[in-house]
């Protein structure tokens, strides 16, 4: 004899919790978080004094940004970290990536921010509230190249139709102590350390994934991962990442890698 199986209520709740349950277990992701600190005695670096637009340059207070450490707790600011898909790198899911607008202004004779970070078919918006001239000049190796003249009042705008393999320089050849970075990627995971040295890169593929770390004055090969000295061949580690918040603890670059 074979019996006719009847799902209960319970049956039903039972299962559509289940499928409901599943396809959101697939899509958890975790953040990395990370803390960067200098091993020793900063360097001392003066502001910057212009020789250039005297007269309103002069009047503004221009860090010079080769290292920015906390005399607090010694963080580095300005250090990068993002997925690394490149040779032997970590192969992300496909995703759509959304454009966005971001701004890069010369203000106060410099650049804000410091470290642009952006992603393949964004655009930047370079622009100039300053009441001088301006120039930025973009070093790409994907994209095609960028010098720009940027009037006081002006802005202008740059397409990126490609990712670029490494964070790149951007200066202005008017004003030579101005330089920031741009980096662009075929993702979104990547972050630059705040004034206390800490990073988060949220929304991660859950597994094992390959990151590269950058500082545009210094090498970030040897460091101490929570007092243990660790090599970071090319720059790179690798990280089990784990539903949540997977902190790295502090990672100490020794000075002289500066």
């Amino acid at each position: 004899m074979t019996r006719l199986f009847v799902p209960t209520a319970v049956a039903i709740a039972v299962g559509t919790l289940l499928t409901a349950v599943s396809p959101a277990q697939a899509q958890e992701t975790g953040t990395l978080r990370m803390t960067f600190k200098l091993k020793g005695a900063a360097k001392s670096f003066p502001p910057i004094t212009p020789n250039v637009d005297q007269a309103f340059c002069g009047s503004k207070m221009i860090p010079d940004e080769t290292l920015v450490v906390n005399s607090k707790n010694n963080g580095i600011k300005n250090v990068i970290v993002y997925v690394y898909t490149g040779r032997r790198g970590t192969e992300l899911p496909p995703m759509e990536l959304e454009p966005e607008t971001h701004v890069l202004a010369n203000q106060d004779c410099r650049f804000e921010p410091h470290v642009l970070i952006a992603k393949k078919g964004d655009t930047i918006k370079v622009t100039n509230p300053d009441k001088v001239g301006h120039n930025a000049n973009f070093q790409f190796f994907n994209n095609t190249q960028q010098n720009l003249t940027v009037p006081s009042g002006g802005a202008v705008e740059i397409e990126l139709k490609e990712d670029e393999p490494a964070p790149i320089p951007v200066a202005c050849n008017i004003h030579n102590w101005m330089k920031a970075q741009v980096v662009v990627l075929d993702h979104p995971f990547a972050a630059v350390s705040d004034e206390d040295g800490v990073l988060e890169i949220k929304g991660l593929p859950v597994g094992e994934v390959i990151f590269r770390a950058n500082h545009e004055n210094g090498s970030l090969k040897d460091v101490i991962v929570n007092g243990e000295e660790t090599e970071w061949r090319s720059s790179k580690f690798e990280v089990e990442i784990k539903p949540g918040l997977n902190d790295m603890g502090t990672i100490e670059v020794p000075v002289d890698a500066f």
